[in-house]
């Protein structure tokens, strides 16, 4: 996942994701310095650390604060003076000053909004629920600035460059997405909703956080873990040691419904526990009951979108999408659905007759599918997840599976680095070398769970690529895996492996953008292609020469038996079935959400999933969304609301272009090189649809998916 909620807070500002410094130009207004503790404030300088990665050593929750208020008065004269400067209007006396504004502001928020996600706590929470209406009204000011509008407006592209025309396309078209053309009584309105949803959605993430932190499940009796390996119980127990219940075990939630250890736990009833604790996580009646919230959030938005003309808030939202309307997301997922939950059944009936066959005496449930399902594998394909995870250390999948596949397709080399500070003693840093030996950007790694972090796993940019700017990438990735008891191996399954490849297609690109202006660099592209690049990664998780450089049994050090690399490959297909029905009830739940036209379609949370589910087919009880409403992170909290669909969309875009990869030679470094010349240097300064249409030499094509997937031959 692209660590959308950052990108919005920051480009809601007009400001890009980087936290580099700028040069003086004569459109910036000077704020000054009348308070003395600012001269030692991180935030108000530039960081003299390599391509200005934040100085983490030094950065502290009190300095935020003071940072937010000279940034934010900053930025206001920096606005003011380009809307109403009485020369006219010119790509760089507007265009080209509003890229460089907001010095300041930017490099706190982006430092902020990256540990409010990884390694947050009560101050910064706090910080979190105070700062969104503020900056939602700041970013309203210059969005809805009736001068400046007019200004971009005018701007003749004439003379410019291609990445400069269509930087002066992106302004017009987000001011006027923003509500530019409203009127004086509309702009108040929408600014009052805006102001609302900032505090609305800041206070879900908070909600839901502290529901996490408070929904794992503890067992008195190591018995209940039966399954569980002699280190995995060893780490529940010190998970619970930490949490305050010393002698107990504690099962940790992450964000999805499903929780990793269900395919594992041999005890119906611990399994019983452990699903309901998750499915119910935030619906308790409590501080942390997100149903409420929710609905306000709902109803706002609807109201947003129809302040801006639109019927509905998922017709706003997908204006400058790729899908461009709901009408075309919904269509690519009818696509899936209907194959995806019929293989489903198929795979539901393969469950239910082992548990007969075993005499179990009961009807599969949500929290026997993963258990069940294992079984089914083992059988169908003599593959055990157990077997596979000795072969999976964490840090060698990073440095000779990830890095190595880098390696062999971009040229790219790692060089790990100790000396720059870090957010949290598990954070661990690289530098990264192109082809030429140049080094081209600064990855961090995160890859542990904590109560102080988000669910999921993303990547983020602490500076992002500009030439403007003359800033290069530092790049995170974040991620949720369970973190081994002292002195014991780090060992992922493969579902997190891919996560593993998933993320660094997002780095990828990032550390590959190549653009004059921020605005349009890296990962600042649609959320319907942001996935593109980061999924077609996956894929060399399983390519043969990769696969067998980094799965390495962690004690013998003998590479994975080819034996065991063709099971992993006919098991493939797998539960296509069920994890597809559970991606695609999700994204529908969430067009559903964001597809009402009337503020009486949005009856109460539980009872609209309930009939949003029926509506689409998704009546397959074993087969809950993968995200359930309350917990569902991603539309009420991260960015993604009406654009869930966006994974589906990028997958489509991602089969077809691997087929073209696979028919052409695969892990070679002219494909390579290419795929980077056409995709993942290109930013936001091209038409997306063209710059597929030139990788692979036609318009996208679902079958490739719809066979990766199994479903057709």
């Amino acid at each position: 996942m692209k660590n959308i909620s950052s990108v919005l807070l920051i480009s809601a500002l007009a400001l890009n994701q980087s936290c580099t410094t700028m040069k003086k130009t004569d459109t910036q207004q000077e704020v000054p310095v009348t308070d003395p503790s600012l001269s030692s404030n991180p935030f108000m300088k530039k960081s003299k650390l390599q391509y200005e990665a934040p100085e983490f050593d030094k950065i502290k929750n009190e300095h935020f604060k003071p940072a937010f208020e000279f940034g934010l008065k900053q930025h206001d004269a920096e606005i003011l003076k380009i809307a109403n400067n009485p020369e006219a209007p010119t790509f760089e006396n507007t265009i080209v000053a509003l890229e460089k504004s907001g010095e300041v502001l930017k490099r706190a928020l982006i430092v902020f909004s990256n540990l409010t996600s990884a390694n947050t706590n009560p101050t910064l929470q706090a910080l979190d629920e105070e700062y969104a209406p503020i900056f939602a009204a700041h970013s309203d000011k210059m969005y809805l600035n009736e001068n400046l509008y007019k200004r971009i407006k005018s701007i003749k592209e004439d003379g410019l460059d291609a990445e400069g025309k269509r930087l002066v396309q992106y302004y017009q078209q987000n001011f006027e997405i923003a509500g530019a053309n409203l009127s004086a009584s509309d702009k108040e309105k929408l600014k009052q909703i805006n102001q609302e949803l900032a505090s609305l959605s800041t206070q879900y993430a908070n909600k839901l956080l502290e529901a996490r932190k408070q929904g794992g499940v503890f067992f008195s009796d190591a018995k209940e873990l039966d399954g569980l390996s002699a280190d995995e119980i060893e780490a529940t127990a010190t998970d619970a040691k930490t949490a305050g219940q010393p002698g107990k075990y504690l099962l940790a939630l992450q964000n999805t419904t499903q929780q990793p250890l269900l395919q594992n736990l041999k005890n119906r009833s611990t399994r019983e526990k452990l699903f309901k604790a998750s499915w119910l996580r935030a619906e308790k009646g409590d501080g942390n009951d997100t149903r409420e919230t929710i609905e306000k959030l709902a109803k706002l938005r609807l109201k947003k979108a129809q302040t801006l003309g639109k019927k509905s808030f998922a017709e706003w939202k997908l204006q400058d999408q790729m899908a461009k309307t709901p009408e075309a997301a919904t269509k690519l997922m009818n696509q899936i659905a209907t194959p995806a939950v019929e293989t489903a059944k198929r795979e539901a009936k393969d469950i239910q007759d082992l548990i007969d066959q075993q005499k179990g005496g009961f009807k599969v449930e949500p929290w026997d599918w993963n258990f069940y399902a294992e079984q089914v594998r083992k059988a169908k394909y003599d593959l055990d997840e157990n077997q596979i995870k000795p072969y999976f250390e964490v840090t060698t999948v990073l440095e000779k599976g990830v890095f190595y596949a880098a390696e062999k397709f971009f040229g790219l080399t790692f060089k790990k680095r100790t000396d720059l500070p870090v957010y949290h003693p598990d954070v661990v840093t690289y530098e990264v070398f192109d082809h030429d030996g140049k080094s081209i950007a600064i990855y961090y790694l995160d890859f542990y769970t904590r109560d102080s972090k988000n669910g999921g796993a993303w990547m983020s940019n602490f500076v992002e690529q500009s030439y403007l700017l003359g800033t290069k990438p530092v790049i995170v990735n974040c991620y949720n895996y369970q973190k081994p008891a002292p002195g014991k191996p780090s060992l992922i399954s493969y579902d997190d492996v891919s996560t593993m490849f998933h993320e660094f297609g997002h780095s990828i690109h990032g550390m590959f953008a190549s653009q004059k202006y921020p605005s349009l660099s890296g990962t600042s592209v649609p959320r319907d292609f942001v996935e593109f690049p980061s999924q077609i990664n996956e894929h060399w998780a399983l390519d043969p020469v990769v696969l067998k450089n980094y799965a390495i049994h962690y004690e013998t050090k003998q590479p994975i038996p080819q034996a065991l690399v063709e099971k992993i490959k006919k098991a493939a297909t797998f539960n296509q079935g069920y994890m597809t029905t559970e991606l695609v009830s999700a994204a529908a739940l969430d067009m559903d959400w964001h597809t009402v036209t009337n503020e009486s379609q949005l009856i109460p949370v539980l009872d609209f999933e309930k009939q949003s589910l029926a509506s689409h087919g998704f009546t397959l009880a074993t087969v809950p969304p993968r995200y359930h409403t309350p917990y569902f992170a991603h539309i009420w909290g991260g960015g993604y609301s009406a654009g869930y669909y966006a994974y589906l969309w990028s997958e489509t875009l991602d089969n077809d272009a691997w087929e073209w990869i696979k028919n052409n030679g695969g892990l070679t470094r002219e494909n390579g090189d290419r795929f980077r010349k056409y995709i993942l240097s290109v930013g936001n300064s091209v038409d997306l649809n063209q710059a597929f249409r030139d990788f692979t030499g036609h318009d996208p094509d679902i079958k490739p998916l719809l066979r990766n997937r199994g479903f057709i031959k």
